[in-house]
């Protein structure tokens, strides 16, 4: 999210988190100071999550208290040592890891006391979103009890592949460009319409 105007827009549909991205190769870098006319058009009901890859602490910490997060997404290589430092500073923490077929579920339990909420993605050649969907039996093989938000091309018509996936520990989705009119600017009728009928199932 990057308008303000197009943030008001989706705020009105009580989304329960909007993130901002703080990846400098991102095509949607909201910029590392924060702006005052974006943070006025977030509703005090949604939360802020804070994306960021491979970013040093530092850099990490001032930017989320120039921003005023409440949660930070972590998408890059960042290690559970590296997890425990942030969420020690306060924060909610979401980890994101990238599924294949190959992928190493084992690797999580490495994770499971720093983190607060996994997020499974498809895996791409570069850092963030991809547009495209994994897999989604593959999450069978996750047994830890840490909740996860199902990301990775999720679209507009995938309400009822939605209703038919169970899992126990499925917490929420990650909606991104499946939604947008451009990068950063979403279509606010088609969120409108998607959060109606998910939270209608």
């Amino acid at each position: 999210m990057c308008e303000p105007e197009n943030i008001a827009g989706v705020a009105k549909e009580k989304p329960d988190f909007m993130g901002f991205i703080f990846y400098p190769g991102s095509k949607r870098f909201a910029g590392y100071e924060a702006q005052t006319e974006i943070l006025q058009a977030v509703s005090s009901n949604v939360q802020k999550v804070g994306v960021f890859v491979n970013e040093s602490a530092e850099q990490l910490l001032a930017t989320a208290r120039s921003w005023n997060l409440n949660i930070i997404q972590l998408h890059g290589q960042e290690t559970p040592e590296y997890c425990r430092t942030i969420r020690n500073s306060g924060f909610l923490i979401f980890k994101a890891f990238s599924v294949s077929e190959s992928f190493n579920f084992e690797i999580l339990k490495e994770y499971g006391n720093c983190c607060d909420y996994f997020l499974f993605d498809t895996k791409g050649k570069l850092p963030g979103g991809t547009g495209k969907k994994f897999n989604w039996q593959l999450l069978e093989k996750y047994t830890l009890d840490i909740p996860f938000f199902l990301s990775g091309g999720i679209g507009p018509d995938d309400t009822e592949s939605i209703r038919n996936f169970r899992h126990p520990q499925l917490f929420g989705l990650d909606i991104n460009s499946g939604f947008e009119i451009s990068p950063g600017i979403k279509n606010v009728e088609k969120i409108k319409k998607f959060i109606s009928e998910i939270r209608s199932k």
